[in-house]
């Protein structure tokens, strides 16, 4: 049996009545309603009722004024280390979920349940019952992509035998049936890849490509399940045309490794004699990690493939067109090695920035992610259009909204990465700047030895974010942290003198406040001489998302005290001045 607690129950109410709802929404039921003063419960004959009528009732039925709430009912005896997490959005990446759920402990399984709901459930263990107390106080009702999640117990005599064994991928058990794309995709093959594979072709071989009314692009499509757009009209006279290729990686690596079979033959045919090698275009946020610490990472690949791979130059990227050409000499044996090892480190970098993205870009209001072309224009909603079209924002608008107030951060890197975050001739830090549309500086070193540097940054809070974000990024590709190592930075922003006691809180309430939220080092130094405009440092230490969430609950807390201190009109006198926006 399958028993139902049933919560939020006015006293108003009768079995008569919770029997006519579940009537009405037709929901089988195994026997009487049993009602208590503000619950009741009910069984139902098996899994499947019990979790529709918990999708139909659920924070949807009223009676008698209040919203039920219905949940599997668990004796206390019987919660254990098993939970169900429903109302999962369905787009969600299962490295996005892994990564919510290992936040509150050691996950021995977690496997989907087959709904006919538009959103996902899940089944979860954790290694312990205090991890899964944590979880369940943490989750239930949290906002995950603007869906309430909703999470309940199991009772564990019913999934004893669901136990996994063996180790999985990030501390994660096997779970069980195979998994792909996401959970609201269910056991369905995925079809897509969250970043579709980019390639130039030289534009004399387009027509051979495509075919006869079409044919030859047809077969490609047909034999590799691919979705293949090839922009002939881009880059009008243009010697390279790129061709944008949606599938799984599988697919995609296919119907590459086709359109080089069909240009090879081609160029036989038509006496063409220079080489063709493989180029594919990647996003410049990916670059750096594929090249790695004095271009470790590349240099292994070549060496694995037999390849040759060329990466193209900074200079060469916009803010519109974020992406660099990798080029692939060898054999086609050898270039289809090396372009699936390429890929799958793209892959894992997408995976990672989306897992932290998604954990935590709800943490700053009104941040628009579209506007920051932090990420290629394949992944879902994400980042500017790869075709030339200037990304949202581009000709004065906000990711934020408004015109925000230009913010000054002292931003604290390694000695050693100066050189990194400068790039050749400056090249890098100019990129960055024009890229973030913020004034960036190195600060002489105070002294010889100085084991730290200061980055001065000056910007609007989304040139804050963008560039921050990047300085962050880089210091990871180089390896100035280790791989499993989080990176941690220290960052100064000024405030004035009268408005640190606010900061601080009474009793240090403010600040503990801050830090439990933000999960950053808030420190405001005791004893401070405020420097010539009346101004004193706040500290912020932490990861980059923990850092700038501090930073923008300081500024709430400067932009309320600068209200506080606007003088209020008389009643004879002149009407307020409009507030800055």
């Amino acid at each position: 049996m399958n028993k139902l607690y049933i919560g939020n129950v006015s006293a108003e109410a009768s079995e008569e009545d919770l029997e006519t709802i579940f009537e009405r929404l037709k929901i089988p039921h195994s026997g009487p309603f049993l009602v208590k003063t503000g619950y009741a419960f009910v069984d139902c004959p098996d899994e499947k009722a019990a979790n529709l009528a918990i999708e139909r009732i659920s924070g949807n039925e009223e009676l008698f004024g209040k919203v039920l709430e219905v949940a599997i009912s668990v004796p206390k005896s019987q919660r254990s280390c098993k939970m169900q997490i429903r109302n999962i959005p369905p787009h969600m990446q299962w490295e996005v979920l892994d990564g919510m759920l290992a936040q509150y402990g050691t996950v021995e399984s977690c496997e989907q349940v087959n709904t006919d709901t538009e959103t996902a459930v899940v089944n979860v263990r954790y290694a312990a019952k205090d991890q899964a107390r944590l979880a369940m106080e943490k989750l239930n009702g949290s906002m995950m992509e603007n869906f309430a999640l909703k999470v309940s117990y199991i009772p564990d005599e019913t999934a004893a035998a669901e136990g996994a064994s063996g180790r999985g991928r990030r501390g994660f058990n096997a779970r069980g049936t195979p998994r792909s794309g996401s959970p609201g995709q269910g056991a369905r093959p995925k079809m897509q890849s969250d970043i579709p594979l980019r390639m130039l072709v030289p534009t004399q071989f387009v027509g051979a490509i495509i075919g006869k009314e079409g044919a030859t692009i047809r077969n490609i499509t047909k034999q590799t399940r691919s979705k293949i757009d090839i922009h002939r009209k881009e880059n009008a006279g243009a010697a390279e045309k790129p061709i944008t290729i949606h599938s799984t990686p599988e697919g995609c690596l296919n119907a590459c490794m086709t359109i080089m079979e069909i240009m090879q033959k081609e160029a036989v045919d038509t006496k063409f004699t220079e080489a063709i090698p493989l180029k594919i275009l990647a996003h410049n946020n990916f670059v750096g990690r594929l090249i790695g610490k004095e271009g470790r990472n590349l240099k292994k690949i070549e060496q694995d493939t037999g390849t040759k791979i060329t990466i193209s130059a900074l200079l060469d990227l916009t803010v519109y067109n974020l992406e660099r050409t990798i080029t692939i000499n060898g054999t086609l044996k050898e270039s289809n090695k090396a372009l699936e090892e390429l890929m799958t480190k793209i892959m894992e970098s997408y995976e990672s920035d989306m897992a932290a993205m998604n954990l935590q870009s709800n943490l700053i209001p009104g941040l628009n992610l579209n506007a920051l072309g932090l990420f290629p224009s394949g992944a879902p909603g994400m980042g500017p259009s790869m075709s030339g079209m200037p990304p949202h924002g581009a000709h004065g608008g906000s990711a934020y909204g408004g015109q925000p107030e230009s913010e000054t951060v002292h931003l604290f890197i390694p000695a050693l990465a100066v050189g990194a975050i400068i790039g050749k001739q400056g090249q890098h830090i100019k990129q960055l700047s024009h890229f973030a549309g913020a004034s960036i500086k190195i600060a002489p070193a105070e002294e010889k030895d100085s084991i730290q540097r200061v980055v001065i940054i000056i910007g609007t809070p989304e040139a804050q974010f963008k560039a921050q974000c990047r300085i962050f990024g880089k210091l990871k590709e180089e390896n100035f942290f280790g791989p499993k190592e989080e990176v941690k930075l220290e960052a100064h922003i000024k405030v004035p003198s009268f408005a640190a006691g606010r900061v601080i809180g009474k009793g240090g309430k403010t600040v503990n406040e801050l830090q439990n939220l933000t999960c950053a080092e808030v420190v405001v130094p005791r004893d401070q001489t405020p420097d010539e405009n009346d101004q004193v440092i706040v500290k912020i230490i932490g990861h980059f998302f923990a850092c700038q969430l501090a930073q923008r609950k300081i500024q709430e807390i400067l932009a309320q005290v600068r209200r506080q201190q606007q003088p209020k009109p008389t009643s004879g006198g002149q009407p307020p001045q409009p507030r800055r926006k």
